[in-house]
Formats: structure tokens, C-alpha cells, sequence
């Protein structure tokens, strides 16, 4: 494979995750660490992606802002996130995880309704504090902060969780796949995740239909265990039936 076509790979891959690691980059490539590595150094000279240590962030990841053209597929995201709100009710407790999706979907939140929000992500708390309705209760959910992943990692913040019970989660998906269930790269993450899990009495993973039969090194959490997965398809379509015919309501 030419180091064009790597280029391109790698790119939509950091498009897709928002963070990605050599390894599984080498592992996709089908080429050797020290080639990946100067693939992704020449891609951060470009300006193309920011180069951090073990892998790689999109250029978007660590500042959010209202440029529509640092978010990818916003079209689908925001698809997805009209059809998120409608599983809100006034005076739930939402416990939110991070990403792009779900940074859209706290922009249609109802202005009208009385929500309390949990969020272990500092990206989603600086959102909700700076657009949301002052009646909004937002509390962020602290603990060691994940350089990587911008979210509360560790014992302080899974404690915290577990003296929780949301109405609803909207868990923030990596990787998604029927037999695999819901997977991601870190493992602290991974353990956030499950916590988040647990606090809630339902919870709805948020995912473009390109991370749909992936994969990657941690379980979250069986397929089964997901209330809803909400994608931008037409609920109908045939890609998603074995998600469906797993038990798991689609929208």
C-alpha cells in the first residue's frame, strides 16, 4: 500500500474515532510501527491530525467550537441527535458521556423542560455551561482527568456514579458490534463506562452507522445490556436487523 493510500486511511479513521492508537493503525495497515509512526509525524506536520503519545487526535478533539466544518458527517449527527431528544422527559435526571454526537445532541436539548445533568466529560460540561438554560442543573462528575480522552477517569469519579440514579444515559460508542457489544481502546474509559452503565436506569448508545460491526480491545458491555442504539438510518434498514432481532429498540 502506497503512502498516499495510508494517508487517506488513516485520516478517515481519525475522523470516525476522534483518537486512535499506532498499534491498531499498524494492525489495520498491515505495516510496521516505525512506518505508521512516521506516517502520522508527516500527517502532523501537515496539520492534518495532532500527533500525541501512542497515536493520534483529530485536530477538533481537544477544542469544540461552532466551526460546522471541524465535525464529521454533522449531517448524520445531527440526525441522530433529533431523534435522541424525543426519548426525553421533563424532570429527568441525564447522565451524558462525551463526543460529537452527543455535543449535538445537548444542543437541541428542550429549553422548556427541567433536566439535571450529570457529565464526566469536560468538553460536555463547558458546552452545557456555556449554552445551556440557566434552570438546568449541570454537575460534573470529577475525578483524575484523562489527557486522552478529555474525561473523569479513576475510583473518585466511579464512586461518585455509583451514588447516582439517572433516568437515562446517553453513552458516547467507540465501537459497536452485535456479538462484541460495546468496546473501546482504553481501559479506564472502559470502567467509566460500565459505572455510567450502572447509574442508569436505561441507556442509549448514540452512533454514526460507519462504527456499526467494529470492535476494539475492552468490553463495555454486552449488546443486550443497551434500552436503544439510534444511528442516522432509517430504523427499517436491513443493516441494522441483527441489532434488533438482539432485543435492542432502534430508532
Amino acid at each position: 500500500m502506497n503512502k498516499e493510500k495510508r494517508h487517506h486511511i488513516i485520516l478517515h479513521e481519525i475522523q470516525i474515532r476522534n483518537r486512535v492508537l499506532l498499534t491498531d493503525l499498524a494492525s489495520m495497515l498491515n505495516v510496521s510501527m516505525d512506518t505508521v509512526r512516521r506516517d502520522v509525524k508527516e500527517l502532523d506536520e501537515l496539520k492534518k491530525l495532532k500527533k500525541v503519545h501512542g497515536g493520534a487526535v483529530s485536530n477538533g478533539f481537544n477544542v469544540y467550537s461552532n466551526r460546522l466544518g471541524e465535525v464529521y458527517e454533522l449531517g448524520s449527527k445531527s440526525i441522530i441527535a433529533q431523534k435522541g431528544i424525543s426519548l426525553l422527559n421533563d424532570g429527568d435526571i441525564v447522565l451524558i458521556s462525551g463526543g460529537s454526537t452527543n455535543l449535538e445532541l445537548v444542543k437541541l436539548f428542550p429549553k422548556h423542560m427541567d433536566l439535571t445533568l450529570f457529565t464526566p466529560s469536560l468538553p460536555m460540561a463547558v458546552e452545557l455551561m456555556a449554552n445551556a438554560p440557566e434552570h438546568y442543573e449541570v454537575y460534573l462528575v470529577g475525578g483524575k482527568l484523562s489527557r486522552k480522552s478529555q474525561l473523569a477517569i479513576g475510583g473518585s469519579s466511579i464512586n461518585i456514579l455509583s451514588e447516582i440514579t439517572a433516568d437515562i444515559c446517553f453513552l458516547g460508542t467507540g465501537y459497536i458490534d452485535v456479538s462484541k457489544g460495546i468496546s473501546e481502546l482504553d481501559w479506564e474509559i472502559t470502567q467509566m463506562k460500565k459505572a455510567m452503565i450502572r447509574a442508569s436506569k436505561k441507556t442509549v448508545s448514540l452512533t454514526i452507522s460507519e462504527k456499526l460491526n467494529t470492535s476494539n480491545r475492552y468490553k463495555v458491555c454486552e449488546i443486550s445490556t443497551l434500552d436503544t442504539i439510534i444511528t442516522e438510518l432509517d430504523p427499517n434498514s436491513p443493516i441494522l436487523d441483527s441489532y434488533r432481532n438482539a432485543g435492542v429498540n432502534i430508532l
